[in-house]
């Protein structure tokens, strides 16, 4: 029996130490030398305040800022804890409810507006978290943050252009915006 049991728990600690404590930490360090910002959460500072992510969406609910899309993590938005879908099947009435009540939003809010909804702009994405919108959700929005912060609806489109993300490597994903980013440089131009 001792022949047996021995060299079994010698491989079980020598496997725990190796797949529990260094490759853990060899990964650890590898990401915080090649890929240091984004290991540390790809924070985002004003000053020396850290007031997000650029990897976590914000509510962002003023007429004169961009909105994301609709997180579904409840009852906060945007929890990193609660990261994970509604789980609402496409015929399930309670999507169909909170669809028709995010149109509604945002017909309040730009009422002149008559453009068709983005899908993004009412839907959750899967981990509920999506700091971005498509292109085309940021257009559906360009005149009502402009009329709201005073400015031209030309700057404003400028800054979605300037903010838009490209596949990366040229195929990898969709053109994207990051809320976040887009609504900090319209709040630094609105400031001048």
């Amino acid at each position: 029996m001792r022949t047996h049991l021995r060299p079994a728990l010698v491989l079980f600690t020598v496997l725990t130490a190796l797949t529990g404590v260094v490759y853990p930490l060899a990964v650890t360090a590898v990401s915080h030398t090649a890929f240091p910002e984004a290991a540390a959460g790809s924070l985002v500072r004003d000053g020396g305040r850290v007031i997000g992510s650029s990897l976590i969406g914000q509510h962002f609910t003023g007429p004169g800022h961009f909105w994301g899309r609709p997180s579904a993590t409840a009852p906060t938005p945007y929890n990193a804890m609660a990261s994970g879908g509604s789980n609402l099947g496409p015929l399930n009435p309670a999507l169909a409810d909170a669809v028709r009540d995010r149109v509604a939003a945002l017909r309040a809010a730009d009422p002149g507006n008559l453009a068709p909804v983005p899908l993004d702009l009412v839907t959750a994405s899967a981990s509920g978290l999506d700091p971005h919108i498509t292109p085309a959700a940021a257009a559906y929005q360009v005149a009502r943050v402009a009329r709201v912060r005073g400015l031209p609806a030309g700057e404003v489109q400028q800054l979605v252009a300037l903010h838009t993300e490209m596949p990366r490597w040229g195929f990898l994903g969709e053109p994207r915006v990051n809320v976040l980013a887009l609504n900090r440089a319209i709040d630094a131009r609105a400031a001048r």
